[in-house]
């Protein structure tokens, strides 16, 4: 079988710049990339990521690090980062965190990510201390999908001004008694709490900036729970207490579990109370949902390309990148 020291060999060339053509990385002259294609066609050559790895000294994978595969958004990133990886004949290698302290010492404090990738990408993890030090100290390019982590780049929205704009389509079309479901204990199963605080401080802010006073009665911890979002409206309903004309949601799921509950007890959606949710959720459409699309697919391979970028020479390190999010209009909210 032809091997790349083969076709290095037929052509008076080192290894590492056979390598370099034939994955189309800088500081290899056209002319010879032109040469080393040809050879490699010629002799027959099959690409090897393990030869590729022997002669770089990478793995040829990146180390992406997830609190949980079971979540959309979770899944929605991983398929963008996928996509990038098989396109530059990269390797993923997941760890799943499964919200288990355990787990997150085995990753972390017995340094398994400095052995299994080139790079390291991470989800929606606060990181403690001693983890950013960890990650600090493997020397590889680092990079976090999702929420802000301090002293750690990201790819993300801005929950802030998600949460502004969310709030301000409702006082736009007339609203001004405006519930908010918003997360809860994040920080309890490992989650970066700043997704729900970022989104109610825009909340607060937007009503602030409209005159109207901010009433915590009317904050309510859905959890992120499609059943904990429903159960919080039935209770404020079965209640016989006056109802918000609006919510806003910090997520699509607890969104659809308040049109869940609204409709169970014969309210109709936008005609009775509006409702706009972020995430642009597979489930948002059918629900008829207005929302915040942030594209999560977009980010995770965002994501992946920055840090490919940056190991193959072809960008110096980047710094945070925000995506805009989407206003996603499907008739869940009215003009009051």
């Amino acid at each position: 079988m032809v091997g790349l020291e083969d076709v290095a060999a037929s052509l008076g060339l080192s290894a590492s710049t056979v390598s370099r053509a034939l994955r189309d990385l800088p500081n290899v002259s056209p002319k010879t990339r032109e040469r080393v294609k040809q050879a490699a066609k010629d002799m027959g050559y099959v690409h090897s990521m393990a030869a590729v790895g022997l002669v770089t000294g990478r793995t040829m994978a990146i180390s992406v690090v997830v609190p949980s595969v079971a979540g959309w958004f979770y899944s929605q990133v991983l398929e963008g980062v996928d996509s990038v990886l098989r396109e530059a004949h990269y390797d993923m290698v997941l760890f799943n965190l499964g919200c288990q302290d355990a787990d997150r010492s085995r990753v972390f404090r017995r340094s398994l990510l400095r052995h299994r990738g080139d790079a390291v990408l991470a989800l929606c993890l606060d990181f403690s201390v001693e983890e950013r030090e960890e990650l600090r100290s493997t020397g590889l390019p680092t990079i976090v999908v999702g929420t802000p982590v301090r002293g750690v780049r990201r790819v993300g929205i801005d929950e802030e001004q998600a949460g502004r704009q969310a709030t301000q389509h409702l006082l736009d079309l007339g609203h001004r008694d405006i519930l908010h479901l918003t997360g809860g204990a994040e920080a309890d199963r490992g989650l970066n709490p700043s997704v729900p605080q970022g989104r109610l401080r825009g909340y607060r802010e937007a009503l602030s900036q409209a005159g109207v006073d901010y009433d915590p009665s009317r904050v309510v911890p859905g959890w992120f729970s499609v059943a904990t979002a429903g159960e919080q409206m039935d209770a404020l309903i079965e209640s016989g207490a006056p109802l918000p004309t609006a919510i806003f949601a910090a997520s699509d799921e607890m969104a659809i579990g308040a049109v869940l509950s609204l409709q169970h007890h014969g309210l109709r959606v936008s005609d009775d109370v509006s409702v706009i949710g972020i995430d642009d959720h597979y489930l948002a459409a059918p629900f008829g949902l207005t929302t915040l699309a942030q594209h999560p697919y977009e980010q995770g391979a965002i994501g992946a390309q920055i840090v490919l970028d940056e190991l193959s020479g072809k960008a110096a390190r980047r710094k945070s990148v925000i995506v805009p999010v989407t206003l996603c209009d499907r008739g869940s909210t009215r003009r009051l």
